[in-house]
């Protein structure tokens, strides 16, 4: 087949939807940095100004051995200028390294949401570049928390555990240097202290990052059966079955629950480790440091300022741990918004631009087509059809035959496996998407609809470069389509509401503003998925009367439940096990005695 789409066997692995990136944390952070480059913006300013607000901190440990050793107990008697002076430097000191602390906060803000934007828009924009196959895959609340909730973890640990960690490392490092000035002793006994809890962290955090991992995918399951309910919500009231309903929901919330305590025990674990060891050590340093004293090896003040700095070496441990801890859940987050930016795009425009696709009515061509959904069996065997252009084609079978999956093919949201799709005698893997969606456009059996007015629906059909009036192109669609009295008769004509899915209209009036939306969009080609099968007479009526002048001038194919649209049309397709088995007018089907006819005759009877 030509074009530049992907193998058979691409597609079959491409089927599926990264469920979470495989990669270990430190290439999780290096990736999630490429994917953001802006959260790295003036990094470098960013670091010096929480070195100054580091450093600063230990400024209290030195004015303390400043005021005791050369200021209180000084040989001569209390040298108070020395304390003032001691005390002044210290808050000066204090108040820069605040100033610092909050520069960084706001630049680090200001980069991490600019970095989460970009996280967010790419993850957004890459799910709409997938195909409705599969996006299908996964349960729709489940695919929206990948671009929400999981985004807000790696938001919550950038803006608050990031530069908390890069503080707390920095003032660890200015601590230890500080203490081994004091006391070499007391620091290879603080640090002595700390290696075991040093040794078994990294296992701990792995078990972390695990639990967390587990925690994002209950989290998005719940949200996906919470969303599925809120949808369905009148379907689960009308067969009655809302306890049952309750106890999906209940079963996922809990799920979730039991995930995130599991979590959190761990981490308890580990943060009350860190809390152990620091008192630990502030316990050994205080008797350690009282020895020294005694020996002669410490003044008072040393003592003093090394207690201190202990307080500023152990505070940011315990953080660490608990940071450490954030970032395992950030780490999960990641990987699952990174799972929907690598997974492949198994539909996508050529590599080099493309064959532009000029407008006018339009021909279909399939050559020995054939299709399988990802891990099942071909639903499409070696399809042959010729569409002419400007012709009205009904195509028609049992459910299961594979009709829906040919008007999927001609409006490409998935490849065929083998064979070829043609636009106007061109390879549609080499048709641009954007030619593609301008001159192609899918009517389907139940019009969706977005939460706003009758004519913001409408509207959505206009493409990004109308530059007139929407107002008035609204009212010339609907003009046009004979819906006039339809309009009239709603409570605020075009201004009104159609609430949620389009809930407050009936079917067919939510047929009736998916063919007007369809007729501003303009295209060469319609996809119609049978739009009468399912309304009252009335709007059946004006359905049929807007279709005819949607239809005008265009080539159309419409998936048929009812074969009296067959009937009205150029040309019938019979679709049967995945074959093409029967091409002509109904007239002539019908008199050639094969399925068509079989097909015919049943329904004849049944209308009787």
């Amino acid at each position: 087949m030509s074009g530049t789409g992907p193998t058979a066997a691409q597609r079959g692995e491409s089927g599926r939807m990264s469920a979470t990136s495989d990669l270990g944390v430190m290439a999780t952070l290096r990736r999630g940095v490429q994917v953001s480059p802006e959260l790295l913006d003036g990094a470098v300013v960013t670091l010096g100004l929480a070195v100054l607000a580091a450093t600063a901190r230990v400024l209290v440990p030195i004015a303390v051995q400043q005021t005791v050793d050369s200021g209180i107990l000084a040989g001569g008697g209390v040298d108070t200028a020395r304390v003032a002076a001691s005390v002044g430097l210290a808050a000066v000191g204090l108040l820069v390294g605040a100033a610092c602390s909050a520069a960084v906060n706001i630049r680090l803000f200001r980069s991490s949401e600019s970095g989460l934007l970009t996280l967010r828009t790419r993850a957004f924009r890459h799910v709409h570049d997938l195909s409705v196959l599969t996006q299908s895959t996964e349960r729709r609340g489940s695919l929206v928390s990948r671009v929400t909730s999981d985004v807000d973890t790696i938001s919550m640990f950038v803006q608050w555990g990031g530069i908390m960690l890069l503080v707390s490392v920095l003032q660890i490092g200015v601590a230890t240097v500080l203490m081994a000035v004091y006391s070499w002793q007391l620091t290879l006994l603080v640090w002595a202290c700390f290696v075991p809890l040093a040794l078994v962290l990294p296992r701990m955090q792995r078990g972390v990052n695990r639990r967390y991992g587990a925690v994002r995918e209950r989290y998005g399951a719940m949200l996906g059966a919470v969303s599925e309910a809120v949808v369905g919500a009148e379907t689960i009231r009308a067969y009655g079955v809302a306890e049952r309903t309750q106890r999906r929901i209940d079963a996922a919330v809990d799920g979730t629950r039991r995930a995130m305590v599991r979590a959190q025990n761990l981490v308890s674990v580990v943060f009350s480790s860190g809390v152990l060891v620091a008192n630990l050590v502030l316990a050994v340093v205080v008797v350690a440091g009282t020895w020294l004293g005694v020996a002669g090896d410490l003044s008072v003040g040393r003592v003093l300022a090394f207690l201190f700095l202990v307080q500023l070496f152990t505070g940011p441990v315990q953080m660490a741990t608990e940071i450490l801890n954030e970032l395992q859940n950030a780490v999960a987050g990641w990987r699952r918004v990174l799972g929907v930016l690598e997974t492949p795009v198994d539909v996508h425009d050529p590599e080099d631009g493309g064959v532009p696709s000029p407008r006018g009515p339009a021909s279909v061509s399939f050559h020995g087509v054939g299709y399988a959904y990802p891990g099942g069996p071909p639903v499409l065997r070696d399809v042959d059809l010729d569409v002419p252009a400007g012709a009205s084609v009904a195509v028609v079978g049992a459910t299961g035959s594979g009709k829906t999956t040919i008007a999927k093919l001609v409006a490409r949201f998935m490849d065929p496996t083998t064979g070829v799709v043609r636009l106007d005698g061109v390879d549609l893997t080499r048709v641009r998407g954007a030619d593609l969606r301008r001159r192609v456009v899918l009517v389907p059996q139940e019009g969706f609809l977005l939460d706003g007015t009758v004519a913001q629906n409408v509207a959505y059909g206009l493409r990004d470069d109308h530059g007139g009036d929407v107002d008035a192109a609204v009212r010339d669609v609907v003009a046009e389509l004979g819906l006039d009295a339809w309009v009239a008769e709603l409570p605020l004509g075009l201004g009104t509401p159609v609430g949620q899915r389009g809930e407050l209209l009936s079917a067919g009036e939510r047929q009736l503003v998916a063919l007007a939306r369809a007729r501003l969009a303009d295209g060469d080609l319609l996809l119609l998925d049978e739009a009468t099968s399912a309304v009252d007479p009335v709007n059946e009526v004006r359905i049929a009367r807007a279709l005819r002048e949607l239809a005008r001038g265009r080539t159309t194919i419409t998936i048929a439940h009812r074969l009296s649209t067959a009937e009205a049309a150029d040309l019938v397709v019979v679709v049967h096990a995945g074959q093409v088995v029967e091409v002509g007018t109904h007239h002539e089907l019908v008199g050639a005695g094969g399925h068509y006819a079989g097909m015919h005759a049943a329904w004849v009877a049944q209308t009787r």
